[in-house]
């Protein structure tokens, strides 16, 4: 492919063109025909080209050796001068290629960009998330420290029961000491009295002074009994500590409800999950069938813009060969050196009377002038619809999208006018040069039976028939193949409509689906949410009950404790009971004898 800029033998600086073959006839016979070429674009850059506006052409020699109508490639100078040419084939596929190539590069970067706006979105909703946390966290602390001043409240309790705990073990304490010296104090007296029972054998009597005094001593061992009072405080502080045992055991089934809540919570989370991911799993599988669809959507549509661009350039040939027709027409009408399709009987009306004749010559001038003027007004609104056609392509430039719709499905309906109406002055415009023809071959040989000399009748007459079957044969081939092309395009949009509407439809069912997992997800974050809060709770719960169900199994085994030893009290004042019972029997016979 040539470069963008180059440079000829002189230095000047050349640009590169894509441009169009066109051939013009040196004679009315098409001999000696000399080659052109129309500038149809112009490379900007590398990969930009830029349409060229009207019809500038260049005339050049070396575009002899291209047939009309090929495309080609032509560095041209500054002063408008071809320096090289060469057929256009191959380097437009290679331009092609190449943008074939950037397409693929740009979807490949338009992936990107939207796997990065995935990655933001999933960031932004784990920010979300993490902040959701934090909250929950905060809320969390705050029902921690409310249930910590409960705890606080039950463990000052807790304290101050086993204070009293402690104080009425100080007093047993000291009630088992006092009982310990009455009992010092009796066995003292019994030391006392037996050594009296060795004086006493003799007499065998007490006194009543002495027996006094025994029974005053034995009333203050009886009356001495430090066990009840503290029985009772125990008592007391065992129905405290079981009802302290009550609340924690509601405490403790409160946590294992909680537990179990939060158990079957992760598990029915985990289901949700899961079934999250397999929605999510058939989303992508029809995200990636819509995207083929797009693909195909896009190659469909790229098919059409390339079917109706050379639709547009069929018209553009068809409506040439139309305006070669028109010229030639005209050609035939204003020069007496040309004719299209004589076929007069010469002979006959060299035999026919000349008033008769001057009559038919006559008669044909008259049908002549009506046809004339009737061609003339249809020249006239061919002329009108084709100044409405390019004021609709004004608009059509200046529309927006709706209007454009409306704007193109009118200029549809006026081309079709604009060829049925050029289709009938095709015709019309031929029987009107037939009819001059006819009526020229009548009026010189009426002028030749009137003796009149023929100014034209010396000079050679061509015939343009040929050219114009020629003309016509080629026009109508390029109608009928623009009419095949023109019926694909319309089969082509109904298609390429019918597949936008489905895969609108899809994208829709897809935005609705993503939208609806999102939320499904937002639910999910939710409930981890509130199952991490009930986590935490109970986690919270279990290390504030398990330090005060600790603390109030060791005070129940330190009252189990007292508990044991006031038995083994009792069992002692029960045998210091039997013991006083004795002496005072004793007291009572010596006191008698």
């Amino acid at each position: 492919m040539l470069s963008l800029l180059g440079k000829d033998k002189e230095g000047i600086i050349g640009v590169l063109y894509l441009a169009e073959v066109q051939k013009k006839s040196g004679g009315l016979l098409g001999g000696g025909g000399k080659a052109e070429i129309r500038l149809l674009a112009c490379q900007r850059s590398e990969q930009n080209w830029s349409s060229i506006p009207g019809d500038e052409v260049i005339p050049s020699d070396e575009a002899n050796s291209y047939g009309a109508g090929a495309l080609v490639l032509v560095d041209v100078s500054a002063n408008r001068q071809v320096q090289r040419l060469q057929e256009a084939g191959r380097p437009l596929v290679s331009i092609l290629q190449n943008f074939s190539r950037l397409q693929e590069k740009f979807k490949t970067q338009e992936e990107e960009i939207e796997q990065w706006k995935q990655s933001l979105t999933y960031q932004s909703q784990e920010l979300n998330r993490r902040e959701m946390e934090m909250e929950a966290r905060r809320e969390q602390l705050q029902q921690m420290e409310e249930d910590f001043e409960q705890m606080e409240q039950q463990r000052q309790e807790i304290t101050a029961s086993q204070e009293e705990i402690n104080q009425q073990k100080e007093a047993y304490e000291r009630n088992r000491q006092e009982l310990e010296g009455a009992w010092e104090h009796l066995r003292g007296e019994t030391r006392r009295m037996e050594e009296q029972q060795t004086t006493m054998q003799q007499s065998a009597v007490l006194d009543d002074d002495k027996a006094r005094m025994l029974h005053e001593a034995l009333n203050r061992l009886t009356g001495a009994s430090p066990v009840e009072p503290v029985r009772d405080s125990l008592n007391a502080s065992f129905e405290i500590l079981s009802q302290h045992q009550e609340q924690l055991n509601l405490y403790w089934q409160t946590l294992e409800q909680q537990r179990s809540l939060v158990a079957q919570s992760n598990q029915e989370i985990e289901q949700q999950a899961q079934t999250i991911r397999d929605r999510w799993q058939e989303w992508h599988q029809a995200q990636t069938a819509l995207e083929q669809a797009k693909a195909e959507l896009k190659a469909q549509q790229t098919a059409l813009v390339g079917k109706q661009d050379y639709a547009r350039l069929l018209s553009n040939q068809l409506q040439s060969h139309d305006e070669l027709h028109q010229q030639v027409y005209r050609l035939a009408a204003t020069s007496a050196h040309v004719k299209i399709g004589l076929h007069v009987d010469v002979e006959a009306l060299e035999k026919m009377p000349v008033d008769d004749l001057q009559k038919v010559v006559q008669d044909l001038e008259n049908e002549l002038l009506k046809l004339e003027s009737f061609v003339e007004s249809q020249e006239e609104e061919l002329r009108s619809k084709q100044q409405e056609i390019d004021d609709i392509k004004t608009k059509i430039n200046a529309a927006n999208e709706y209007d454009r719709l409306n704007l193109e499905n009118e200029m549809s309906d006026e081309q079709d006018g604009y060829q049925m109406l050029y289709e009938t002055l095709v015709g019309q415009r031929r029987s009107l040069q037939e009819r001059k023809a006819f009526l020229n071959q009548h009026q010189s040989v009426l002028r030749h039976r009137q003796g009149i000399a023929d100014p034209e009748g010396s000079e050679s007459v061509i015939d343009l028939e040929p050219i114009l079957t020629q003309i016509d044969a080629q026009r109508q081939q390029q109608a009928d193949e623009l009419q095949a092309l023109e019926a694909q395009i319309t089969q082509m949009q109904a298609a390429i409509q019918q597949t936008e509407n489905i895969v609108n439809n899809q994208v829709t069912d897809q935005e609705s689906k993503r939208n609806e997992l999102k939320r499904l997800e937002d639910e999910l974050l939710n409930r981890r949410k509130a199952d991490s809060e009930g986590i935490g709770k109970v986690a919270i719960y279990q290390e504030m009950l398990q330090p005060v169900q600790d603390t109030t199994d060791g005070m129940r085994q330190k009252l189990e404790a007292i508990a044991g030893g006031m038995a083994q009290g009792q069992e002692v004042a029960d045998s210091q009971q039997q013991a006083i019972i004795e002496i005072r029997q004793v007291i009572s016979s010596l006191t008698n004898s």
